[in-house]
Order: structure tokens, then sequence, then C-alpha cells
């Protein structure tokens, strides 16, 4: 018997909002910029410029603190067999963080992301048993294993964008995020979360399920 996603070692529930504020919404992309500009530099990501010691400008790539860590642990479990505890407490934060951030800007919310408080999004990871759990070669060939997934979900990407803006206009009328449009948003990342925890962060070898539930 397959079990039930709900109970995937990552999980994503975001709680629906019976009223949004008009004018926040309005002034989403303005309000968004300052804690945007934060987690770009916690995690790395967007580009840029260093010049070396001969004056070439050269062009560094975004990503790195997460791209780094994702390495970093394959290689812990791979040769140690070890996921320490801070080490797995802080991927789980920042994605919580992430999640929050990602929350406003699809307009999920209207609290404005805390960098400490859970507040709306309920983002859970389970941590591992590296030795009981994890088959310590995965984590060497699980990136290219949720290849199906990345598909999926560039795909369902591009849906969901479409759905915010729909959402952004009806809740300039209205005032409410449509309850479909919210689940399918939230179910997206939801997904994406799983094949993070599955592919990048390690905490399981269960593979993702094609859900959005």
């Amino acid at each position: 018997m397959i079990p039930e996603a709900g109970s995937y070692a990552a999980r994503l529930q975001i709680d629906y909002p019976e009223r949004l504020d008009r004018v926040t919404t309005l002034l989403r992309p303005i309000w968004i910029i300052p804690i945007g500009i934060i987690l770009a530099l916690l995690t790395g990501a967007g580009g840029a410029n260093a010049v070396t010691q001969t004056g070439e400008r050269v062009r560094t790539s975004g990503g790195t603190i997460m791209a780094g860590l994702a390495v970093a642990t394959a290689l812990m479990i791979v040769f140690r067999q070890r996921y320490p505890r801070w080490w797995f407490d802080f991927a789980r934060e920042l994605a919580r963080f992430a999640a929050r951030v990602g929350a406003y800007l699809a307009l999920l919310t209207d609290r404005y992301p805390s960098t400490v408080e859970e507040q709306s999004v309920h983002l859970e990871i389970d941590y591992p048993d590296v030795e009981r759990d994890l088959n310590r070669w995965l984590p060497l060939v699980k990136w290219l294993l949720a290849v199906p997934h990345y598909i999926v979900l560039a795909v369902l990407a591009i849906v969901a964008v479409f759905a915010v803006i729909v959402a952004w206009f009806v809740i300039l009328v209205s005032g409410q995020y449509p309850k479909r449009l919210f689940d399918f948003v939230v179910g997206v990342g939801r997904w994406a979360l799983r094949v993070q925890g599955y592919a990048f962060l390690l905490v399981t070898d269960r593979y993702p399920p094609f859900s959005t539930k």
C-alpha cells in the first residue's frame, strides 16, 4: 500500500484567509522588495559581478548557498552517513523563511514575512535517521531521478503565475482569494517542497508523489 502524500517527510500547509487587504495586494510587488532582497542575500540568489586581480570582470552564478548546502549534505551522507542536527535545522528554517516570502508574493497571506515566526505558513520537514532511513549512495543520483518532477513543476509554475495574476484582480474587486486558485497555488508549492526534500535536502528516500495534495 502506498502511503498518502500527506504523510510525506516534507509537508506544507497554508491557512486560507477569509479576507485580504486590497491596498497591500495592489502594492505587493513593491512591499515584497525589502524581504525579497534579504532572502536573495541569504540564499545567494541571482548573480554578482566580481573583479579579479588582473582587472577582468567575472559574473558569479547565483544560488551558491543552496547548491553548496545540497552538495555538502550529499557528501556527508555518502562518506560519513551523518546529517548533523544543526545542519538540518539551518536548512529547514531557511526553507520555512523562503516559503513565507513565497506565500506573501503569491498573495496567499497579508502578513509580512517574519524571519522567525511561523505565521500562517506551516512547513514541516522530518529529521532523518541517516543510518536507518537513508541509502548512503542515493544522494548521488536523486537529483537525476527527480527530472520528471522538474519538467512537470516547470509547467505547473507557469500556470501558477497566471493563477496568481487572476487572483490579484479578484482580490482587488472582492477582497477574497478564490479558494480553488488558492488550493492550486499552495499545492504547487507543496509539490515543489517534496521534490526539494527528496533531491536536495535529502531527508527521505521515498520518491515524491506526483500530487498537489
